[in-house]
């Protein structure tokens, strides 16, 4: 690592060597050479003039690139595909002459970004089910766990916090159906000259419209994809990244609302991200424990949400067949998009396997509140031993608020129940009332519902996706 230099955190600390090789110079390089390869057996197979041997010059050399030589050629040419066009053929002198041929640079370029962001969106497919794997784990030991669900953050009717765990379940559910749809979407630009037309084919093939017209699925095939975009200028559309930048940000605000919950309910002292024995939570405060790691995440989770706007304004502001105003933008906007939302997946995919509940706490929490949340079933049972519904009404709303007030005010426990057995309108006793403090009876069917969402829908997709199941995530710092 240089010291006198910036380099990108995304790199350094965040994402993974997986994904970080996808996006290195390295892979693009010599998915270029396949992609020159691709080209000439087309061609070849399509009755031009092109040998076998000349082929396989081409596949011996597809992976030791002679970046030395490229690097300096670039020097004198100013041309990144022109300069490798040339190295490949310093180490393919029968088959120079063919490389490139009828290509324009976009072949390889748009052809590769394609490439990249499908094997990078399986990457993200592969740790967007993991994560969501280990949060039925979470949600299924959790599911019958009674907790304070909140509305406004303000104390609302029970949950269950497996039920809460379920909420974030489903939302990284649907990014794992938009990704799945972007996917399977994606074409390669394929072949199709300087503005769209082929009109360099139409030259090289004699004007045979048949032949030109199997180019692209030709090429398409041997690359792995169904088909190539039927129209174009020189370039695939920039929609196309915006599409799949959207499906990374919409994983980012799935993880983001994830983390926040952690981050309160960690300051609530209910559920806790997982923190090292020999981690430091402040240089100053030797007590605290953070919840960095959610802190993390909504943090890149904000870079990736904005990151999107990047491609959306490049594919609005492209003009006629092409501009070369993209192409900084999508080196920059593209790579960091992944490389975030990678790093992103490994810290849920760490937090969520670490979580530590307190059940205590969130008792204590649970009944501190339940006096107030039990009212309607308490005034059911005064009626049911002779009491006047709408009387009851007012007098435990009165009681209610008496009770707000000495816990607001005063600092006094909720004593609801004492002043409810208090009062002879009622006719309850305290014992009666107690037996109505369990918190089970006002969770409804939120363990059912747990029940019902891993059994119906994510089970069957984890069956479906079992070959990917298992992974763990490294966290750099």
């Amino acid at each position: 690592m240089s010291n006198d230099r910036y380099v990108s955190p995304l790199s350094e600390r965040y994402a993974s060597k997986e994904m970080q090789y996808i996006f290195s110079p390295d892979k693009k390089f010599r998915t270029w050479r396949r992609l020159w390869i691709a080209l000439a057996e087309t061609e070849k197979e399509l009755g031009l003039n092109i040998t076998d041997e000349q082929i396989e010059e081409l596949k011996s050399h597809a992976d030791d690139i002679n970046y030395d030589v490229a690097k300096e050629r670039e020097k004198v040419v100013r041309h990144d595909v022109m300069s490798h066009v040339y190295a490949y053929g310093v180490q393919c002198p029968k088959a120079k002459g063919i490389i490139h041929l009828g290509a324009t640079s976009c072949y390889v370029g748009d052809n590769t970004d394609i490439i990249i962001m499908a094997e990078a969106l399986k990457v993200v497919r592969k740790k967007l089910i993991n994560v969501i794997a280990e949060l039925v784990k979470f949600a299924d030991a959790q599911k019958a766990q009674p907790t304070l669900a909140f509305t406004h953050f303000q104390p609302a009717q029970p949950t269950t916090v497996g039920k809460r765990a379920t909420l974030w379940m489903q939302e990284f559910e649907m990014d794992l159906e938009d990704l799945e749809y972007v996917l399977g979407s994606l074409k390669l630009l394929g072949s199709k000259g300087t503005t769209g037309t082929q009109a360099s084919f139409l030259e090289l093939f004699d004007g045979d419209q048949e032949k030109i017209d199997r180019i692209d699925p030709m090429i398409a095939e041997k690359m792995g994809f169904k088909a190539c975009y039927p129209v174009s200028g020189q370039t695939y559309s920039r929609k196309v990244d915006t599409r799949v930048l959207n499906v990374l940000a919409g994983i980012a605000a799935s993880a983001h609302k994830f983390s926040n919950d952690i981050r309160l309910l960690q300051h609530l002292k209910e559920v806790e991200e997982p923190f090292e024995k020999t981690q430091i939570g402040s240089s100053a405060m030797a007590y605290k424990r953070n919840p960095m790691r959610s802190e993390r995440i909504a943090s890149l989770s904000r870079y990736v949400m904005i990151d999107a706007l990047n491609p959306a304004v490049t594919s609005a502001t492209q003009w006629f067949e092409r501009t070369l105003d993209d192409s900084a933008n999508k080196r920059l906007s593209v790579p960091e998009g992944f490389l975030a939302i990678d790093g992103i997946l490994d810290l849920c995919l760490n937090v969520v396997d670490g979580l530590v509940v307190y059940p205590k706490v969130i008792e204590k929490h649970l009944m501190a509140e339940l006096p107030f949340m039990a009212t309607e079933n308490i005034m059911m049972d005064a009626v049911k031993a002779g009491g006047d519904r709408q009387e009851l009404h007012e007098r435990i709303r009165e009681l209610s608020m008496e009770a707000g007030k000495n816990v607001k005010e005063k600092g006094q426990d909720n004593n609801l129940l004492e002043l409810i057995a208090a009062d002879p309108a009622f006719n309850l006793s305290l014992e009666d009332l107690q037996k109505t403090m369990e918190p089970a009876r006002y969770v409804g069917r939120a363990k059912e519902q747990v029940e019902s969402y891993l059994k119906n829908v994510i089970n069957p997709l984890l069956e479906k996706n079992r070959e990917l199941l298992g992974m763990t995530a490294e966290i750099n710092v």
